[in-house]
């Protein structure tokens, strides 16, 4: 991969691992044809996982929502007052966009769909991360979910 950052350690430097995220994508892990059992679910979703994070174009939109997430904490984004940030208010929509966007990247409709249903219940790690992270991985355990479903009746 060249001397460049990987993504899985991007993450792991900002306290989540991949471990987390397959965690939280399997609380609302649903038997489907193909992953009728949470192993097999779990196999399926870190192999779509794997896939996923491959993905430069996805790396660096993942990568925009940890630096998003730093300056945030640093009360140094543009136009936001920390306390704002902070209470992540319904007015910041950017968090939101970005965790759709990857959803549907990865996903697409169907991804986004998924990525509604992890941003609303926030499960595992997603009710501890920041503003912008948790709709960052939200979006792709969404976008991934979707995949694991629809493949998985192939596999």
């Amino acid at each position: 991969m060249g001397s460049g950052k990987e993504i899985r350690g991007v993450l792991f430097e900002a306290g989540i691992s991949i471990d987390d995220v397959v965690d939280a994508a399997l609380e609302l892990y649903v038997p489907h044809p193909g992953v009728e059992t949470r192993d097999r679910a779990e196999e399926a979703f870190r192999r779509e996982l794997e896939i996923a994070l491959s993905d430069p174009n996805l790396a660096l939109l993942i990568y925009a929502g940890t630096l998003l997430e730093e300056e945030g904490k640093r009360g140094r984004l543009p136009n936001m007052k920390t306390s704002d940030y902070e209470r992540d208010l319904t007015y910041l929509i950017a968090d939101e966009v970005i965790g759709m966007t990857i959803a549907k990247y990865i996903g697409g409709y169907k991804g986004t769909f998924d990525y509604v249903r992890y941003d609303k219940a926030k499960p595992g790690i997603l009710g501890v991360l920041g503003p912008f992270m948790d709709d960052v991985i939200a979006g792709l355990i969404g976008g991934v979910s979707a995949n694991m479903y629809t493949r998985a009746v192939f596999d």
